[in-house]
């Protein structure tokens, strides 16, 4: 039906008699001469009918926005005083001999291209409207060219492409399972996949050696910006390779990736950092490195004070007292101080103390803060000393339990860092190694795995037994700009080992044998060294594009309470399909009205 696409043409195919097929992107009719702006997904071109050819221009009369058109004519020149420098083809026009209206359309409810902001709902509603935009269609470019230099640079290193099935078994991998009835086997469900894991290292111990998968997973949690109940995530796993190996190989990929598609430069290597270093100076496992803030620890210096709010947090083994120094803070006035303030409650803080300083040289005279008065001057002496505060600057406070302190004032750091726009550099990688291996659940009285079950410790077996909450795991993440892209870790190869660590879990033999009995079978035999890491593909997107949410770089994304506007799911289904599922459902109590 057409010789070219829009945006491909140009001066070289001057002269040229053309067929195009497009939407009406913009008519406009110039004393007597009607110009249409035709676009497909390759861009834009102006196409012009005169009124000479009568038939022709009586059609181009009729047609209004997103018509689908067909149209041929010849390859001119505009006219001079008339190139459009904004348009990949704006030195060109078609003058059309014929044209033919392959379907009407009705008026959009929301225009393609104008400034006005459209409601979420409403373009997810109408997302097959949504997604002619010219900015979402380079969104979902990238995402084509993202993972296809994946696919060639992982088939270029020796890597299979292979699928693991979508209808599996429900394991506990730290979210809600969705849950499928089978028809077939009365009372029993299938699980959909939060990730391939279990299948991957059935490969490595089927002797596959290098795997990769472009996969869909599925998770039934709460939804951030960065989350979705259906996700695709890059899937990788190796033999005979130790975690070094296998970051190299990562790092060279992820270079590759940035350089060819968005052309930038990540440099190399990617620095590493110890999850405790991390989380010391950054209060996060994966933090912004473009912000050059820095938490710094002042509990010894704040022990004997008598304000309790400082005293008790740093007397208590499991509490945290810090300062973060913000260059030229003072700045801000009491209204950004009590946003701040508000901003941290979300993460548990109960207030944001501060300190203004406004002559570093002063001593107490030359700090502005409801706080001075409750610490001799020795002691604010020796935290300007220590964060290094100069006059202008000033100094925000967190003292609480340990996690409450790393994740508000870690999410302070980060927040003040974009709203001053203090970033230094606009990509910088980094690789976060040696996370522990569990973590205490004071509520549930248990341990609970950092990463997941199948980790390896980089610890012997007695000492795991020993003390479990000193153990380190081979895990490593990758984080870009404060936002993880990738995690993966060495897993356990050997049967005591994998059973230690259920059992740690707290996952008994019965329970272990009921749920990974097949992975403890296999173990026992021949199962290689091996390691790997997953990719979210839609969170990497997210970051090459510039987007806010992963919503904006899926082509039929769900909303933030799971829902898809556009199909209306999910939805109800019949008695009949109930009733063949083996399904009775119990209808909500519905109290009476007094």
């Amino acid at each position: 039906m057409r010789t070219h696409k829009c945006g491909e043409l140009n001066k070289d195919n001057l002269g040229e008699s053309v067929a195009l097929c497009g939407w009406v992107h913009k008519r406009r009719d110039h004393g007597g001469v009607i110009f249409i702006d035709l676009r497909d997904r390759e861009g834009l071109v102006q196409v012009v009918f005169n009124p000479e050819t009568t038939d022709t221009f009586a059609i181009a009369e009729s047609v209004r926005s997103e018509y689908v058109l067909r149209v041929e004519g010849l390859v001119r020149d505009r006219l001079e005083g008339t190139v459009n420098p904004n348009m990949a083809t704006g030195e060109i026009e078609v003058l059309v001999s014929h044209i033919e209206v392959l379907n009407e359309s009705e008026t959009p409810p929301f225009p393609i291209e104008s400034e006005i902001e459209v409601n979420e709902e409403m373009r997810l509603r109408y997302r097959y409207i949504d997604l002619r935009k010219k900015a979402m269609l380079e969104k979902m470019k990238v995402r084509r060219d993202v993972t296809r230099n994946l696919r060639n640079f992982l088939d270029a290193q020796d890597f299979f492409e292979m699928e693991t099935p979508i209808l599996t078994k429900a394991t506990p991998e730290g979210a809600r399972d969705y849950i499928v009835p089978s028809r077939t086997h009365q009372h029993a469900f299938f699980a959909l996949p939060q990730s391939p894991q279990l299948y991957k290292q059935l490969l490595m111990m089927a002797g596959m050696d290098r795997y990769y998968q472009v996969v869909r997973c599925f998770r039934d949690e709460d939804l951030r910006a960065d989350r979705q109940p259906e996700f695709t995530q890059l899937d990788i796993e190796t033999s005979f390779m130790d975690e070094d190996a296998i970051m190299a190989i990562m790092e060279d990929m992820m270079r590759n990736l940035f350089k060819e598609v968005i052309d930038v430069d990540l440099g190399n290597p990617f620095p590493r950092m110890t999850h405790a270093e991390a989380m010391s100076r950054f209060g996060s496992d994966k933090p912004d490195l473009r912000i050059p803030l820095e938490l710094v620890d002042i509990a010894d210096e704040m022990k004997d004070v008598e304000f309790k709010v400082f005293s008790g947090p740093a007397n208590d083994p499991k509490g945290r007292v810090v300062a973060l120094r913000i260059p030229n803070g003072s700045k801000l006035s009491r209204k950004d101080i009590d946003a701040y303030t508000k901003y941290v409650s979300i993460y548990g803080a109960r207030g944001l103390a501060y300190i203004k300083v406004n002559d570093r040289d002063g001593g107490l005279e030359g700090l502005q803060s409801p706080i001075v008065k409750f610490a001799p001057a020795e002691v604010w002496e020796a935290v300007l000393e220590k964060t290094g505060a100069q006059t202008g600057d000033l100094i925000f406070f967190g003292a609480d339990k340990i996690n409450i302190v790393n994740e508000a004032i870690g999410a302070l750091r980060v927040k003040v860092g974009l709203d001053l726009d203090l970033l230094e550099g606009k990509w910088k990688p980094l690789w976060v190694v040696d996370f522990p291996m569990f973590e205490w659940d004071e509520k549930g009285s248990r341990w609970n795995a950092i990463h997941h079950p199948f980790t390896a410790p980089s610890c012997s077996e007695e000492e795991l037994k020993a003390d479990p909450g000193a153990a380190l795991s081979r895990a490593y993440d990758l984080v870009l700009n404060g936002t993880e892209v990738g995690g993966g870790s060495i897993r356990i190869n050997k049967t005591a080992m994998q059973a230690t660590v259920l059992g740690i879990l707290g996952i008994d033999e019965q329970e272990a044998n009921d749920k990974f009995g097949f992975l403890l079978e296999a173990l026992k035999y021949g199962c290689p060294p091996h390691g790997g890491m997953a990719y979210g593909l839609d969170r990497l997107v997210m970051l090459m594009t510039g987007s806010s949410s992963i919503r904006e770089v899926i082509a039929f994304p769900k909303t933030q309470s799971a829902a898809c506007p556009l199909v209306d799911a999910p939805a109800v289904i019949n008695e009949e399909q109930l009733k063949e599922l083996h399904i009775k459902l119990h209808k909500p109590v519905v109290k009476e009205e007094a």
